[in-house]
């Protein structure tokens, strides 16, 4: 298939992207994410340290990387040379609007630290690209609201979110699929244990390294000097870039609770947190930590969402990693690891867990990895299995979870309106404002 006529090709076949209901998945012998050397895509990747480093080499099963783009030099120069990404080849930017201003470009993968995120992601909604964007979506309540409308604005492009326990057959589908057989009964409660967050600090101010380009990694973040632990992985512990365990084992975890109990919709959620037994390494004030040389988030916490069908979902530092399920017939825990409990000793969904069954489960396609399925949607049209909009519910809870802990008491939500009602400081860390020259792009 000729250049041109491939990019049409792409263009016209995912009108559905957003439809409720697909065209019965065709099986094949080879996966139609696997196409003639010809056809192969052209694959942008935003943000390419260790995580992005594996994405990468993901993607480039499916087409030609062939930019990579990275605030720290190491990792980009890494990244063109790595033979499983750029192959020496691949042309290396410092700014990501570089990389998106390309026409060659087809899907854009977006790993970078969190609060990069949004911005990037709708950016590249807005130049025509696919994208691909590693959980958790979004740093904020606010940020919800803008990539949902830029979705939404953007139909025939596909988005995934990297949240890959969604693509485990044998232990997460099981267990949903169980709950929603109703072999489990009427859901009572589920317990998504994510453990803590490291504590450490104070730690040293000093210059940045010469290959990292401090402010473009701040963005839309508060201008602060630099610190080693704030930047590459340990991020994660700095609410101004993250929000902790929350988002990041929370964007899994609740995920996955949500999905069983079949609470992906908007509208969906939370009326009630309890974040009152919660705890931080630093001192809070009005929802802010008053020093700004430690991590801050949470390390220690026990959250509490009372859904309106009165579902209670814990999100707990607390006990093992992993998602205890609890109906009235019996409960399932499940983890990266294993599936546990007696429904699955006593293999109670013998009849009920099968091939059609998991197609279901990946909204009528057919069950294959988490970069094939989303390679699959972009030539057929359709949700991908890790989809946007049920992603966007989980970080409600995600963030929500977030600033229950932070004032460190219960607050009211209205998932209808997807507001904080009745608390002026707890609604005041639904948003934050970006700095100057940062801003998110608002659609619709």
């Amino acid at each position: 298939m000729a250049q041109r006529s491939r990019r049409e090709f792409l263009k016209s076949t995912s009108v559905a992207a957003t439809a409720a209901s697909f065209v019965p998945y065709i099986h094949t012998t080879a996966s139609a994410a696997y196409q003639s050397k010809n056809d192969r895509f052209t694959i942008g990747c935003i943000g390419v340290g260790s995580m992005g480093t594996g994405d990468a080499q993901g993607h480039a099963r499916f087409g030609d990387v062939v930019a990579v783009c990275d605030v720290d030099s190491n990792h980009a120069d890494r990244a063109k040379n790595d033979e499983r990404i750029g192959k020496g080849k691949a042309d290396v930017y410092g700014d990501y609007r570089k990389l998106l201003e390309r026409k060659d470009i087809d899907v854009v993968s977006v790993v970078t630290p969190d609060h990069w995120h949004t911005k990037i992601a709708i950016e590249a909604l807005q130049a025509g690209k696919h994208v691909f964007c590693q959980k958790p979506l979004t740093l904020t309540l606010e940020e919800n609201l803008l990539i949902r409308a830029a979705c939404k604005a953007n139909p025939n492009l596909v988005f995934v979110i990297g949240t890959q326990q969604r693509s485990d057959r044998d232990r997460f589908l099981r267990a949903v699929n169980m709950a929603h057989k109703g072999l489990l009964g009427d859901l009572k409660k589920i317990t998504c244990g994510i453990n803590g967050s490291p504590t450490g600090g104070p730690f040293e101010k000093v210059s940045p390294p010469a290959n990292l380009n401090w402010d473009m990694w701040l963005g839309q973040a508060p201008k602060v000097d630099y610190i080693e632990r704030r930047c590459h992985y340990e991020f994660r512990w700095w609410y101004e870039y993250s929000g902790g365990k929350f988002t990041d084992w929370g964007a899994h975890h609740i995920d996955i609770a949500l999905w069983a109990a079949k609470l992906t919709e908007k509208g969906t959620g939370p009326v009630e947190i309890d974040g009152s037994d919660s705890k931080h390494p630093v001192e809070f004030k009005d929802g802010f930590p008053v020093v700004d040389n430690s991590y801050n988030t949470s390390h220690d916490f026990n959250i509490i969402h009372k859904m309106a069908n009165g579902l209670e979902i814990v999100v707990t530092s607390r006990g093992d990693n992993g998602i205890l399920i609890e109906g009235t017939k019996g409960r399932i825990f499940v983890n990266r690891e294993k599936i546990t409990g007696k429904p699955i000793e006593e293999n109670w969904d013998k009849d009920a867990y099968t091939p059609d069954d998991v197609v279901a489960l990946y909204k009528s396609k057919k069950y294959e990895g988490h970069k094939e399925n989303f390679y699959t949607c972009i030539r057929e049209g359709g949700l991908p299995v890790s989809d946007v909009y049920s992603h966007l519910q989980t970080m409600n809870m995600c963030h929500l979870s977030a600033i229950a802990a932070r004032v460190n008491r219960t607050i009211k939500w209205n998932p209808e309106t997807e507001k904080i009602e009745g608390d002026e400081v707890a609604a005041s860390l639904q948003s934050r404002k970006p700095r100057a020259g940062f801003e998110i792009p608002k659609i619709g």
